[in-house]
């Protein structure tokens, strides 16, 4: 391809150029479309989201799904129809929950990409002959070789090589969690010494080439012209995503799969070792067969929680459904709600997290540390005639502040006051900025007139320039370093006056300078940062800061929040230390600075090993590697398309307060799935002691495997109310996480409070029926029996919901309503049409008022033993 140079343009520029088979012109339209037809799309890759059925078999590996389809093919083995299709009903029903509640998460999260800017100003010419022309394309549309032209705010749309600029910065926070902006410039090399950026050196560690620029970052300032070396795949940013984010691996264990993992081999140990039992004891010591096998498969199913997948899916869900509806948080794996709950350590990335990625003005002080407003109108007139007179399109960040601080009476009296007369900028290399003015109107206009240089910069750089005695200068270095030392970021302020002349300003003038002050900066923070910390530590959460920033402004943003950072960790001790002696230190650390993401990542599994339930949320590039560490990571839509990929809850926004509400959401769904299990188990574990106490004791069968299950689905379906329950205030104060072990003694000690309760039933009903003759007698057992499960269960639920007291009020409309069912279908049920096709009959008047006095006796211990066990536990 021949072309010519622009005017301007060095020899190594054309060189890169031509490595890449391109030109200052841009590449044709038909040489694009070629190299986009063999390179492909600019996209990063990402794991495609899994269709409906792989979702829904996916939910099929839940354990205990998976127990009740071992205990459905059981039934259906010793044809026991009924519970099979039971079971059946409840595996698909919980499983279509499941899949319906992801895919609406993941629609969400997917339609947050159309909220990215995706195009990028690109120069191409229609042919070979034509003129280059500007053009908005797709930023999937870029190829390596086309020429873009970059300005402020525009985000970085590949991996760039830089071929001219003019002031220009970059925010890479993104990728290298410095919230200082860096400065990017075209270099200038040896003719021939340039050559096309190779992988090696675009992913190299340390700082960043100055004349690269990569995908994910933004233009803060100044403007370019680029060619792009890399897309898609080759990028730098794609090179940055763990396996898991790249579809490759297995996403980690989490704190919902080991509880529930817990849970479920409990109860499979307890049901393999119910139903062999049942069997052996009922050979030995009534001489039956295997005609009681239909009776031991219903056992092991009355101990089975047949609809906690249900209840959980929808607990989960209703409470993700929630947050979505605002728009405020999108729950992209449904059991993070769960480990968000449970979170008690969060890890967080300073810049943007907690503070708004631009400076804001502290204080300015003179010479003498006194009030510097002096200091600070001049470096405003500084920023404001810098902004005017250079070729600068936006001020920096640092003048931003400047000018936002001055105000706006302010800057229209510096516009009144001076006229500008020229700029010199900050380049790089050059840390300070001079502007020339001269007062408007001022007599002395003609050659003996007077200009003022005012110059605002580095104090290092500023102080060498000032007419200082050697003591003096040291004292203000003192001064800056201190200011520096305690997390600002300083500014020094100087000005000095000449005589006007014709001929240009240069660096050469800045001299002889008088010192007027200095103007200290810090991050602006996050506007409800610090009131989202206090929360979090009020719900027992503990914030851990993780940021690639210097200590001294790490620890600053701390102090200033409220947050006390105590003994700062930079990264180079880190690297000293053992996993173990990690994770001694983060449990005690507030702030770790200097951190690379594989810092970052190492911290967080240093948490997890010793026994937190931790969260990150990040919204970098840097960030990938924490948030697939974390247990449950977290990311603002603003956040990277990756990160946002690779994140289990997405923030509608940088608010913290909005993962607050999730996190109350995730342990109110948590405290009505263990309200669940603390129900459903204790009185399951209680009937199944007193079925086979009964089973031993009596002639007959307690009670019939038909009976058995049309008990057990009026209690499940009674239960399903537990997911919309109202947890109590206290249970929210705190993370809140499904322990197998305490739940396995809460189950003890009131599943044998319930087997008592039910032994005692079966002394009044063997009392009561005792002369209705062996078939009436035990049709009317079979009743009472039916019956007073059904209320004590009821009585249960309303009980040991949710870790309320009674006192504290009437519960919910949907518990209310599924307990007065429970307690009507067990009375009425007997005495209905269908009793008699379940093989049950009417009791005597005399039975209900023993029941009676059983279920007082019963409700009045359950009150007192769970009174008892709140205060214990605090709840």
């Amino acid at each position: 391809m021949a072309w010519a140079p622009e005017v301007g343009q060095a020899g190594p520029t054309l060189h890169a150029l031509r490595e890449l088979g391109s030109g200052p012109r841009g590449l044709t339209e038909d040489e694009a479309a070629r190299r986009l037809a063999e390179a492909g799309e600019n996209v990063l890759p990402g794991r495609r989201p899994p269709g409906a059925v792989r979702r829904f078999v996916h939910g099929l590996r839940d354990p205990f799904t998976a127990v009740l389809l071992c205990l459905g093919l059981v039934s259906a083995a010793v044809a026991s129809w009924g519970t099979a299709c039971v079971i059946s009903v409840l595996v698909t029903v919980s499983c279509a929950l499941r899949t319906a509640g992801e895919h609406r998460a993941e629609r969400a999260a997917a339609a947050l990409r159309d909220l990215v800017p995706t195009t990028a100003t690109v120069r191409r010419r229609p042919a070979p002959d034509a003129p280059p022309a500007h053009r908005e394309l797709p930023v999937g549309e870029l190829v390596p070789g086309d020429v873009v032209v970059l300005s402020p705010g525009d985000l970085v749309p590949a991996d760039l090589r830089l071929l001219r600029t003019t002031g220009l910065t970059v925010h890479e926070a993104v990728l290298t969690g410095e919230s200082t902006p860096a400065e990017k410039r075209a270099p200038d090399l040896a003719a021939g010494a340039l050559r096309s950026v190779p992988a090696t050196e675009r992913d190299a560690p340390g700082p960043d080439p100055a004349h690269l620029c990569f995908q994910g970052s933004s233009v803060l300032s100044g403007t370019a012209t680029a060619v792009v070396v890399a897309t898609g795949a080759a990028t730098r940013l794609s090179g940055a995503l763990p396996g898991a984010a790249a579809g490759s691996g297995g996403r980690r264990v989490t704190p919902f799969d080991r509880s529930v993992n817990g849970i479920a081999w409990t109860l499979i140990r307890f049901m393999l070792l119910t139903a062999p039992l049942v069997l052996v004891a009922s050979a030995l010591l009534r001489g039956r067969g295997m005609e009681t096998l239909p009776f031991a498969v219903a056992v092991a199913v009355g101990l089975t929680p047949e609809m906690l997948p249900v209840v959980v899916t929808a607990a989960l869900a209703r409470g993700a459904a929630g947050l979505a509806r605002g728009g405020e948080v999108i729950v992209r794996r449904l059991p993070a709600l769960h480990d968000l709950g449970a979170v008690d350590v969060l890890c967080v990335d300073k810049t943007g997290t907690l503070t708004q990625d631009r400076p804001v003005l502290h204080h300015a002080e003179d010479a003498y540390g006194r009030d510097g407003e002096e200091a600070l109108r001049w470096a405003a007139v500084n920023a404001l005639w810098t902004l005017h007179l250079a070729e600068l399109p936006v001020p920096d960040a640092l003048d931003e502040a400047v000018l936002d601080a001055a105000g706006e009476d302010a800057l229209l009296a510096a516009e009144e006051e001076y006229e500008g007369i020229a700029a010199l900028p900050c380049a790089p290399g050059r840390p300070l900025s001079t502007a020339v003015v001269r007062r408007a109107g001022d007599p002395r206009f003609g050659l003996a007139g007077v200009h003022v240089l005012v110059v605002k910069g580095a104090p290092e750089d500023v102080l060498e320039r000032c007419a200082l005695e050697p003591a003096e200068r040291d004292r203000l270095s003192r001064r800056a370093a201190d200011l520096a030392a305690d997390g600002l970021r300083v500014l020094a302020v100087a000005r000095a006056e000449r005589p006007s002349r014709p001929r240009p300003y240069g660096p050469a003038d800045e001299h002889g300078l008088e010192f007027t002050g200095f103007l200290a900066l810090h991050d602006a923070l996050a506007p409800t940062a610090a009131e989202a910390l206090a929360v979090l530590a009020d719900r027992g959460i503990a914030v851990r800061v993780l940021t690639g920033d210097h200590p001294g402004t790490a620890a600053r943003v701390c102090r200033d929040l409220g947050l006390d950072p105590g003994e700062v960790v930079t990264a180079d001790r880190v690297d000293g230390l053992t996993d173990a002696e990690l994770a001694g230190l983060a449990d005690r650390t507030t702030v770790f600075a200097r951190c690379s993401p594989e810092h970052k990542a190492r911290i967080v599994r240093a948490l997890r090993a010793s026994g937190r339930t931790t969260g990150f949320l990040g919204d970098g590039v840097n960030d990938l590697a924490a948030l697939h560490a974390a247990d449950v990571g977290v990311c603002p839509r603003a956040g990277v398309d990756v990160a946002r990929e690779a994140a289990d809850v997405v923030l509608a926004s940088k608010d913290l307060t909005a993962l607050d509400r999730a996190v109350t959401a995730g342990r109110r769904s948590t405290g009505n799935i263990a309200a669940y299990l603390r129900i459903t188990l204790s009185s399951n574990f209680g009937n199944v002691i007193a079925m086979l106490a009964a089973g031993l004791l009596l002639p007959f069968l307690p009670m019939l495997p038909a009976q058995v299950l049309v008990q057990n689905l009026c209690f499940d379906a009674a239960q399903l109310a537990l997911a919309f329950d109202r947890p109590a205030p206290a249970a929210l104060r705190r993370p809140t996480r499904l322990r197998p072990r305490d739940l396995l003694r809460f189950v003890t000690v009131f599943g044998l409070l319930n087997a008592a309760a039910d032994l005692a039933t079966f002394a009044v009903l063997a009392f009561a029926v005792r002369s209705l003759g062996d078939d009436g007698g035990q049709e009317a057992f079979h009743a009472g029996w039916f019956t007073e499960n059904l209320l004590t269960q009821a009585m249960v639920m309303f009980v040991l919901r949710s870790g309320r007291h009674l006192a504290e009020g009437r519960p919910p409309g949907a518990v209310r309503l599924a307990t007065t069912a429970l307690a009507v279908v067990g009375l009425l049920l007997p005495l209905s049409p269908l009793g008699p096709l379940l093989a049950m009959t009417g009791l005597p008047p005399l039975s209900y008022v023993l029941l009676a006095t059983v279920l007082t006796a019963y409700g009045a211990a359950l009150t007192v033993a769970r009174n008892r066990y709140g205060r214990r536990v605090g709840g």
